[in-house]
């Protein structure tokens, strides 16, 4: 008898946060093209058919292989009293084994920015992470002067750890980025370990 698995999810307050769905195209088309201006500064360049519906629906049966494979959890962030697509919040690169580690990155739409929704669906991810995935420890990086994304990690309890050379291709160019971590307070090591 074949049973199905159970896809996902976290709940706070005011969202849901669940893998992509085909029929969040247009909600998640829409958001993106009115937020270019304010997402390009922070993100890899955009492909040429980022916005179409094939890019789109790529997007989701990656969602779905790596949720199954255990490598990520590409999750949306959806507004609970209107269902509207909000924007994204990835837990990618998980290891297992001695890390139990996984790196977050996130966006979400300019007119749904500073209302405290990012940093609702952060704490719900960590609370996971830790509670249901049993990670240690949940990474983050942004560029320097992004200070809005700064901001967000350190009033979600990320403390910065430092700084990448050349972390990543944003906007065309490689970007130095600021390294900051969560760890699981349980696991938290020795800090009066000298060095030699």
């Amino acid at each position: 008898m074949l049973t199905r698995r159970r896809k996902p999810k976290v709940e706070t307050a005011r969202l849901l946060l669940r893998l992509p769905q085909h029929s969040d195209y247009r909600d998640w088309s829409s958001l993106r093209e009115e937020s270019r201006d304010f997402l390009i500064p922070w993100e890899p360049s955009w492909a040429h058919d980022h916005l179409t519906r094939k890019a789109f629906a790529n997007r989701v049966y990656w969602s779905a292989r790596a949720e199954a494979a255990g490598s990520a959890l590409p999750f949306f962030i959806i507004r609970r009293k209107d269902a509207r697509v909000l924007g994204a919040l990835t837990l990618d690169n998980i290891r297992r084994g001695p890390a139990q580690c996984g790196t977050m990155g996130y966006w979400i739409g300019a007119r749904y920015a500073r209302q405290g929704y990012m940093r609702e669906a952060i704490a719900g991810v960590v609370d996971y992470a830790f509670s249901i995935l049993d990670l240690s420890r949940v990474e983050a990086a942004c560029l320097h002067e992004n200070e809005a994304s700064r901001g967000v990690l350190e009033k979600s309890g990320f403390k910065y750890e430092g700084v990448a050379q050349s972390y990543l291709q944003i906007n065309g160019r490689w970007r130095n980025h600021v390294l900051y971590s969560n760890l699981r307070p349980d696991r938290r090591g020795r800090t009066d370990v000298g060095y030699a």
